[in-house]
């Protein structure tokens, strides 16, 4: 057994974890947003795809039933909007993360 190989996996370990690492901070930090209707409806999200922040505009809350389910049916757009907006976003992270380490089948 070559104690240079174990070294090697050693170091390449912890440079995986270095990037784990990397990548959660990343996560946390990177804010996306989306809105529809107009505006009416925005969020706020992080790259984990947690809710930071819902605004609606208070004119789109009507006295009617049909005003609360169009705005129910926004709320749930906007939401599925900024969570692809956060995949893009990791994924532009990933990329430039991985990009400089040449692995075969990432780049």
């Amino acid at each position: 057994m070559d104690f240079g190989d174990l070294g090697n996996m050693r170091q390449m370990m912890e440079q995986a974890q270095q990037m784990q690492e990397q990548m959660e901070k990343r996560l946390v930090d990177t804010v996306v947003e989306a809105s529809t209707g107009g505006g009416v409806v925005s969020v706020r999200m992080n790259g984990r795809k947690e809710l930071l922040r819902l605004k609606i505009d208070p004119a789109a809350v009507g006295s009617s039933g049909s005003d609360l389910e169009l705005l129910e049916d926004l709320i749930t757009a906007a939401v599925n909007q900024a969570g692809r907006r956060a995949d893009e976003a990791m994924q532009t992270n990933v990329s430039g993360l991985m990009g400089g380490l040449n692995l075969p089948g990432l780049s």
